[in-house]
């Protein structure tokens, strides 16, 4: 396979799991574009390289600078915005651990901590399954959230030999 074939099959592949972790596919593929750039990339770069509008890009790029995934360059006697990825994945797959958690657990934890408190009428068979259901459900998503903790403070090493020793 030769490189340009190569690079864009990333691109799209890349593109297609940000779908999985929450992102929109064009995102992912400015994401993918600026982890494999061997320099900074302007906003034109992007745009040249993915066939994107400059909105498109800017709020790609915007939201990418959200997650905590690419940061602004500058390049001396330039004026123009460059960007760059972070690229230790270790580092990648935390942070996106972490927004995810931000955005999906926490919010999830606490609509079941009011869903929990729901009063128990004894006698209704209905009532108390939901209440049953509502606190595995709010243990599950604390077991989650423990985990995710333990992901984003600890070394890739450490976590990856536990998990092979939990499997």
């Amino acid at each position: 396979m030769k490189y340009k074939e190569a690079k864009q099959q990333f691109i799209q592949t890349w593109g297609k799991l940000g779908g999985e972790w929450g992102i929109n596919r064009t995102m992912a593929q400015v994401h993918a574009l600026l982890l494999i750039a061997p320099k900074p990339l302007s906003t034109e770069d992007i745009m040249q390289e993915l066939q994107i509008s400059r909105g498109n890009a800017n709020m790609n790029l915007r939201e990418l600078i959200n997650w905590a995934l690419v940061s602004k360059e500058l390049v001396p006697g330039d004026r123009m915005e460059y960007f760059v990825a972070e690229k230790n994945i270790w580092e990648v797959a935390r942070r996106i651990a972490g927004e995810r958690k931000k955005r999906e657990i926490e919010p999830a934890k606490q609509a079941l901590l009011k869903l929990k408190e729901t009063e128990a009428d004894s006698k209704n068979a209905e009532v108390k399954e939901f209440i049953k259901m509502m606190g595995q459900l709010s243990n599950f998503i604390n077991k989650m959230d423990k985990t995710v903790d333990a992901m984003m403070k600890a070394e890739e090493n450490w976590f990856f030999g536990t998990l092979i020793k939990i499997m």
